[in-house]
């Protein structure tokens, strides 16, 4: 358990109320849990009222119950099995409609994402990508279908866009042995995080890249490496990584980097629709016949 949180309650405990106290051992206990329950659900399951566990996150020192539940959150992040996962995720949606609970869970995560992203680094991280020499990106488990979405379009705006690899360390350390100070490298892992992207980050630091992290936490093992620490919320607790978020960013990222390399952007795409429509690449619609139809 954070020892923060320990070291509050364990302050505070002569002070509390018999109720506090209920919550405060409640919260030892079962810690894992507490972070993904409601003050109210809290409060039901301990026996006391909703404002007595309010009082109760404000009497530690957090400014309310949600800062305590995300002091738990980041905590636990990257602790929670996929087992555990299903269970939580199943407790939340409860009888709600699984749709309409996964969107409005995945709207919720993209906003707090535009609230806590850093402008400036996310900026200055596309500034450092449009201008390197070479661009490594590195992303395993499920934040490979991030990694390969981002290096699929920026191979289209960068001459030199490398994707590396995560079958084995070696592989990867392989693939970066030529990676030096005009490089960067963007490293994009979440809950649970990548041994192999933390490790492929710290060697491109130690080589002189430039290294962004795309990651949800300044408590990411990825953060220490990172230049640019660019921040995206993801759902911690369902049994799929909610990447909405990480995509919406990660689609802003190219964006922007298209609009700093404008003129060899619609160059380059001249020819590929050129390249396109002679090869056949992509099925032409027949509007008329489809109206007709």
């Amino acid at each position: 358990m954070n020892n923060l949180l320990t070291v509050r309650i364990q302050n505070n405990m002569a002070t509390f109320s018999k109720g506090q106290r209920l919550i405060a051992k409640y919260i030892m206990e079962h810690y894992d849990r507490v972070a993904f329950m409601t003050a109210s659900r809290l409060g039901a399951t301990v026996g006391v009222s909703e404002s007595t566990v309010v009082r109760f996150a404000t009497e530690i020192g957090y400014t309310g119950y949600p800062e305590l539940q995300q002091a738990m959150q980041e905590m636990i992040r990257n602790k929670l099995t996929s087992v555990q996962r299903m269970e939580v995720t199943a407790n939340r949606i409860g009888s709600n409609d699984i749709l309409d609970s996964v969107f409005t869970q995945d709207m919720d995560i993209i906003r707090r994402t535009m609230e806590e992203t850093s402008h400036e680094n996310f900026y200055a991280a596309a500034e450092a990508i449009s201008n390197a020499k070479r661009v490594y990106i590195m992303g395993a488990r499920s934040s490979l279908a991030l990694a390969t979405f981002i290096s699929y379009y920026l191979k289209l705006l960068l001459e030199n866009v490398i994707l590396v690899q995560s079958t084995s360390e070696a592989e990867i350390f392989e693939q970066m042995i030529r990676i030096d100070e005009g490089d960067v490298v963007i490293g994009i892992s979440f809950p649970r995080y990548s041994r192999k992207a933390v490790k492929a980050l710290n060697f491109a630091r130690k080589s002189g890249a430039k290294v962004v992290a795309i990651t949800d936490s300044s408590l990411s093992p990825l953060a220490e490496p990172a230049d640019y620490l660019l921040l995206a919320r993801s759902d911690i607790a369902s049994i799929v990584d909610s990447l909405c978020a990480p995509l919406s960013l990660i689609n802003a990222l190219i964006v922007t980097i298209a609009m700093k390399r404008k003129q060899n952007a619609e160059e380059t795409f001249t020819k590929l629709e050129h390249l396109w429509d002679e090869y056949n690449v992509y099925e032409k619609v027949d509007e008329k016949s489809e109206h007709e139809s």
